[in-house]
């Protein structure tokens, strides 16, 4: 059997982004080293991980090509074209969710 080459992006996890949290991470090992301890305590908590099941479900069972699952301001989830989805938090990442 062959070996394939990875499909793995390189570059996960290096910091490569030009954002300012991105060049301030990649500045400052023990900041990141903090923010990925306190990423690991908070999405493996029951409530992440039930928000993630139930996600992972409505894209499974409603998967609809070029659409993703939209969360609106009041906690819905409803379809929405994956570029408008995309969009909305562009640089800056403001919100401005419907």
């Amino acid at each position: 059997m062959a070996t394939q080459k990875s499909k793995r992006n390189r570059n996960a996890g290096k910091s490569t982004g030009k954002s300012e949290s991105a060049k301030y991470f990649a500045k400052n090992p023990k900041a990141r080293a903090k923010k990925n301890a306190y990423n690991k305590k908070y999405h493996s908590t029951r409530a992440r991980k039930r928000y993630r099941a139930e996600l992972n479900k409505l894209s499974r069972e409603e998967s609809i090509p070029g659409y993703d699952h939209s969360h609106t301001k009041d906690g819905k989830i409803v379809k929405e074209k994956r570029s408008k989805n995309r969009a909305r938090n562009g640089k800056g990442g403001k919100s401005s969710k419907k």
